[in-house]
């Protein structure tokens, strides 16, 4: 590879860390051509992007970025894998689910919205990572409910509302 095309993809890898918020780093050596296959027919299906990159490489490409990815530097070692994806919890979800049939891939590293994870043992927390839709439904379920009580004791009958009231008021 002459040094024009790996400052391409220099370019191309830097803009990728710069718009997207969820990178993981994982160690997929091992899997043989067929395990790799399946691996990259499952990231496809779940929107993620799997990119087999050289560290050095990557690592420009870090530094090249306004995001602090300097965490994820001790662990730019051996062989590694980009998983790029929307939501925080996609990759570690298709990881833990490639693994019932496999013992790989690894999760080497993560950074989601400026929070850095090392280590495989990090993939249970990051599975339960809600996603921001998640997360605004289960906010509008708190709203909802004080108002849906309140239109329920509204709604019961008037004897209800009565005892209800006066329950309230010899309260004060």
């Amino acid at each position: 590879m002459t040094t024009a095309e790996k400052n391409q993809l220099i370019d191309v890898l830097a803009e990728q860390l710069r718009v997207n918020n969820t990178i993981y780093l994982a160690d997929i050596s091992d899997l043989n051509s067929v395990k790799t296959s399946d691996l990259r027919r499952l990231c496809f299906r779940r929107n993620v992007r799997l990119m087999v990159v050289k560290n050095t490489l990557l690592k420009k490409a870090m530094e090249k970025v306004d995001k602090d990815f300097s965490g994820l530097y001790p662990v730019l070692k051996g062989s590694t894998s980009l998983m790029i994806a929307e939501a925080g919890n996609v990759p570690a979800r298709l990881i833990r689910e490639f693994r019932s049939t496999s013992d790989r891939p690894l999760l080497k590293g993560a950074f989601i919205d400026e929070m850095i994870f090392i280590g495989d043992d990090q993939l249970e927390f990051l599975e339960a990572l809600k996603t921001k839709n998640e997360m605004i439904g289960d906010l509008i379920l708190l709203l909802q409910s004080p108002a849906r009580n309140v239109i329920s004791a509204l709604q019961s009958p008037s004897r209800k509302l009565a005892g209800i009231l006066k329950t309230l008021s010899e309260k004060e």
